[in-house]
């Protein structure tokens, strides 16, 4: 009696290894390449630390970030829609998972030689967190930091 419990015991153990050992129940992540790979609208925006625009929002002191958009669907071209309406048209790429490069940008941003690169934060399937690594002239000389959306 005892070793029919324990053959038993040893069938469900190696079934269980069998079924949860071998990556069953493990969740593979995309890589952030493949995850950014969407066009993204501004739901929030800070400048400096100070909220300037909120998706929606009455009282938006920046209300020209209804209208920013950073599309990066094609594998290797970005189009960036500023907060002024203007649209840079260049590629993007992502050298590690916490840094968004768009470059060759044409026509050049003020002051960026084609090149506007971004430190990633929050990264869902519908939210992208990202902080501009040197200011921007166009807002003033001001540190941005964008919660996009998608849809």
């Amino acid at each position: 009696m005892k070793s029919t419990v324990y053959s038993s015991f040893g069938v469900a153990l190696v079934t269980l290894l069998m079924v949860f050992g071998c990556g069953g129940g493990k969740t593979t992540v995309a890589p952030v390449s493949e995850r950014i790979a969407k066009v993204w609208s501004a739901s929030k925006v800070d400048q400096n630390a100070t909220t300037v625009y909120m998706k929606g929002g009455t009282a938006n002191t920046v209300p020209g970030y209804s209208t920013f958009k950073l599309d990066l669907s094609s594998p290797t071209s970005a189009r960036y829609t500023e907060v002024d309406g203007t649209t840079f048209i260049g590629t993007w790429s992502t050298p590690s998972d916490t840094r968004l490069v768009l470059s060759g940008l044409s026509p050049q941003p003020t002051g960026t030689n084609g090149t506007i690169e971004f430190t990633i934060g929050a990264l869902t399937d519908t939210q992208l967190g990202l902080t501009r690594t040197t200011a921007s002239q166009k807002t003033g000389g001001s540190i941005n930091t964008y919660t996009l959306s998608n849809p």
